[in-house]
């Protein structure tokens, strides 16, 4: 290991710099010679034993069953052990290394980041309020706020806080579609703040920022690097399900670092921890606008499935479809695997030419998307991957087979707050389109009408 007094002998750039500090990398992802890494980091094996179990250093994957053996050049082992959890992101095994900087860096203090002239809601100004306090008191805090909020604008002044300190932050989100989001409105809102946007593909993993905008998947690479870490969509798949993506940001974070949580829709453990004061949290049950959250309708699609098996589309799918041409409004379809969305497309472009398909696999998903927002697509056939962080006016919501597994209370609530966002466009039509009634669809239901209650209060 480098020892720290070396480091004197070394000119360190500040590209070196900020390429390196708070991130744990393997050395075929450092463009540097071994001359300028040389005095500046520190190395540990990427993979160890520890107490019998193996444990991956980057992901902290501690699972047998993830773990996995190959015939190694480097080590010339005929057994050596790598992480398969987070192989995604370049093989870590027992012979590999993973650097990491060994001496501070300071970042700018910025005067005056922020140059949106926007003005908050009486809701927002609540929610940008318990940010601020959160980021300068370094705590903890939900901010549970109803989709629509516009719960970006309302991180804007804490942001400002913590850059005009000289602090480095990071917006963290399950979901690449809502980085992609995020970013141009970061952007355009602190202009010369270097920020970068991570996720997997991403041309700016070079050059991280002072503000990093990041699927959690890509916390994994870093480490004791942000002085705030902000987790939007909390309640998301696979975040909420995964331990090691929880603990990355946890690991990403500075000792002491300021933690906010944002969802619309917190899971049960979260809303415990609100409920009794374990957790500080603050409600925004209202819309900017002021508008309530759209109520879907529930109507019956009798034998769907069969329906598009046999080369047709329901009945009332083409009423809803004939609705939206008529009406000239953009449409989301949500459907609820890859499977049917194939299946079922044809059928949509053969009256309705000017559709398109979405899903996690597609490779001109973000393509598809602009054209989505430009006008060019009327109408969108997706899976549950856009059913949040995106934001269309002048738009109607359709959920088919609204009753299967995939479509959790919290999906649909997120699904349906994609309507209704804009403040000259404040409802949208939402219809939830089953064979059987599910328990989801009841509770998606009343969550909304709970918040559309509690906002009328407000």
């Amino acid at each position: 290991m480098n020892s720290y007094e070396s480091t004197s002998e070394h000119r360190i750039n500040d590209k070196l710099m900020r390429f390196l500090y708070g991130r744990i990398l393997l050395r075929e992802e450092l463009p540097f010679t071994d001359h300028e890494l040389d005095g500046v980091t520190q190395h540990t094996p990427g993979v160890v034993k520890v107490k019998g179990r193996y444990e991956c250093q980057r992901c902290e994957n501690r699972d047998p069953q993830l773990f996995a053996h190959f015939t190694c050049y480097r080590c010339k082992k005929e057994m050596c052990y790598y992480c398969r959890h987070c192989i995604m992101m370049g093989r870590v095994s027992e012979c590999s290394l993973l650097y990491e900087c060994a001496v501070p860096y300071h970042w700018p203090t910025l005067q005056d980041p922020l140059t949106w002239s926007g003005t908050l809601s009486p809701w927002q100004e609540k929610g940008s309020e318990a940010v601020v306090r959160a980021i300068g008191s370094r705590s903890e805090t939900l901010i549970w706020a109803i989709c629509g909020a516009g719960k970006t604008e309302i991180l804007f002044q804490g942001i400002q806080k913590a850059l005009q300190l000289g602090e480095r932050v990071c917006i963290a989100t399950p979901r690449t579609d809502v980085v992609l989001e995020l970013a141009p409105r970061l952007r355009e809102a602190f202009p010369e703040t270097s920020i970068s946007a991570l996720y997997g593909g991403s041309e700016e993993r070079d050059t991280p920022g002072q503000l990093v905008i990041s699927t959690t998947h890509q916390l994994y690479r870093f480490k004791q690097a942000f002085n705030t870490v902000i987790v939007d969509e909390v309640d998301a798949f696979p975040y909420s399900y995964d331990t090691t993506l929880q603990n990355a940001v946890k690991k990403a974070a500075i000792d002491n670092a300021a933690l906010l949580y944002l969802s619309a829709t917190p899971n049960r453990t979260m809303r415990n921890l609100a409920k009794s004061s374990k957790l500080q949290t603050v409600k925004i049950p209202r819309r900017f606008h002021g508008h309530p959250l759209p109520v879907p309708r529930l109507e019956m699609c009798w034998n769907w499935s069969k329906k598009i098996q046999q080369g047709k589309l329901p009945r009332t799918l083409m009423k809803w479809l004939t609705q939206l041409q008529e009406t000239n409004r953009n449409g989301f379809l949500f459907v609820p695997s890859i499977k049917l969305l194939k299946c079922i497309l044809p059928l949509i472009q053969h009256d309705f030419p000017s559709s398109e398909g979405v899903h996690s696999e597609d490779l001109d998903r973000k393509e598809k998307v602009l054209r989505f927002r430009s006008g060019e697509i009327q109408l969108l056939v997706t899976t549950t991957i856009l059913e949040r962080g995106v934001t269309v006016p002048y738009l109607d919501v359709a959920v088919l087979g609204a009753e299967e597994d995939i479509f959790t209370e919290s999906a649909l609530v997120q699904i349906a707050g994609r309507a209704g966002r804009k403040a000259d466009d404040p409802s949208g039509d939402v219809v939830f389109l089953y064979h059987t009634k599910s328990e989801a669809m009841n509770k998606a239901v009343r969550h909304i009408n709970m918040m559309n209650k509690e906002g009328a209060h407000e």
